[in-house]
């Protein structure tokens, strides 16, 4: 049986609210996808990539997952912020949920690999300074960001090869 026990807070759970945050990280992930990385699986393919990066679609299958879990981490926060009245975390997740969608723009439509590299490297710190706030206030939301935390470090680490390769 599946266990939903992830989708309650001291008791509650928001079904809208957990759609909410999660589609939005999905659904604009997606159009990022669309918008901004179109013909992107052709120009991954051309560059000269490092012996670790992995195939095109690769990509897409990580992101779905970690923009449910980050979207399921807001979720939870959101309930105990609201339930404990402590302050709104949502600027900073905002913050680096906003730079996440950037980097695609950066890196494929407008092929600044160095900037990416930057950013991404700025958005890295948000994510961390965000899953220990909500490791503060949730343990569970915070591990959730755990695996957002290793795939950027390891997207970064991808980055810089592509960027210093090409």
């Amino acid at each position: 049986m599946l266990d939903l026990t992830i989708l309650t807070v001291n008791g509650e759970t928001d079904i809208r609210r957990l759609a909410k945050n999660i589609l939005i990280p999905i659904v604009g992930g997606s159009l990022v996808g669309m918008l901004a990385t179109r013909k992107a699986k052709e120009k991954y393919r051309k560059l000269d990539k490092p012996s670790f990066a992995p195939p095109s679609w690769v990509f897409p299958v990580a992101w779905t997952g970690l923009y449910t879990a980050m979207g399921l981490a807001r979720y939870r926060v959101s309930l105990k912020e609201e339930q404990e009245f402590l302050p709104e975390s949502a600027p900073l997740y905002n913050v680096q949920l906003g730079l996440n969608f950037l980097w695609s723009f950066l890196f494929f439509r407008w092929g600044l690999r160095g900037t990416a590299f930057i950013e991404m490297a700025i958005m890295l710190s948000l994510i961390t300074i965000t899953s220990y706030e909500y490791y503060q206030r949730d343990k569970t939301a915070g591990a959730l960001m755990i695996p957002y935390i290793g795939w950027v470090t390891y997207a970064l680490g991808l980055n810089y090869s592509i960027w210093q390769k090409n």
